[in-house]
């Protein structure tokens, strides 16, 4: 059995940890609303924006836009991945599930090229010989729509340049508190079929309406705003899931924490009955021998 000193500190060492992982929750869970408020605060303008899509698309089924090229004629095709990791561990299995999704969504595609955003996720990746953009350096941390510009940005300007065909983005969806999920969405080529909802119901508005100087000029202009709100949105709900995973993975530590404290408690009240005993016997045993 260990001494009770060595228990004693033990117990210390624990409840110091225990301290810091209640910290850390509740830091998680202060990020998660702050997060939360951002996204809630900005959606309305994407989602406009993607009521107008889905508008010119409604009134011009047949348009041709380069955004909608599916490139049918390029045998191999270079497929883009933004893959969204946290920049740090203590989440739980969050950076795990997402890398191993990534992998097997990967692994039909020939010639495919990561764009990994957070450390843990770049640091797996390349220690496993993927072909990484290392120029591609973009923290998980709270996540801005200025940050979501500049990555829509050098992503479009590579499939304009026919550097990439096809372009994708892997984050974790936060369905609820305890239900995290791994997804994949197509950025571009944008397919019709997602915009195939009319965006107002009143279809007398709708016959007046006109978009000057051509419905492909505005999607010229829609299309990348439309872009950057996916990929705020993608970062968004990654980081909320990070937290939200933190915020679990935190708790289960504070509660084991308090657990073993319990265990170390009893442990060491037994060494201190254990030597008591011990002491009590010793001088009844030198009692006895002085008769």
């Amino acid at each position: 059995m260990a001494s009770m000193r060595d228990i004693r500190t033990r117990i210390k060492s624990i409840k110091e940890t225990m301290q810091i992982t209640k910290a850390m929750n509740l830091i998680a869970s202060s990020k998660l609303k702050k997060a939360r408020k951002q996204l809630n605060d900005t959606l309305p303008y994407f989602e406009k924006i993607q009521s107008t899509l889905r508008d010119i698309i409604a009134h011009s089924p047949d348009i041709e836009h380069k955004y909608f090229d599916k490139r049918e004629n390029v045998q191999k095709k270079k497929a883009g991945y933004v893959v969204i990791t946290a920049d740090k561990g203590l989440c739980g299995a969050y950076n795990h599930n997402i890398i191993k999704f990534a992998e097997s969504h990967m692994q039909n595609k020939v010639e495919k090229y990561l764009f990994v955003i957070g450390h843990m996720g770049r640091d797996y990746f390349r220690h496993h010989n993927y072909n990484i953009d290392i120029e591609f350096l973009y923290t998980a941390q709270n996540p801005t729509v200025y940050r979501a510009r500049e990555i829509a940005e050098s992503l479009i300007s590579m499939f304009d340049n026919h550097m990439l065909d096809e372009i994708y983005v892997v984050y974790t969806k936060m369905e609820s508190a305890v239900k995290l999920t791994p997804e994949v969405i197509k950025l571009l080529p944008l397919e019709k079929s997602e915009f195939g909802g009319v965006a107002d119901p009143d279809e007398r508005y709708k016959e007046i309406v006109t978009y000057d100087p051509s419905p492909a000029t505005v999607l010229s202009t829609l299309v990348p705003n439309y872009i950057k709100g996916l990929l705020y949105g993608t970062l968004v709900e990654s980081f909320c899931s990070e937290q939200s995973a933190r915020m679990t993975a935190m708790d289960s530590a504070t509660n084991s924490a308090k657990e073993l404290i319990k265990e170390l408690t009893l442990l060491y009240n037994r060494a201190r009955q254990a030597a008591i005993t011990q002491e009590i016997s010793e001088i009844v045993g030198g009692a006895e021998a002085l008769r």
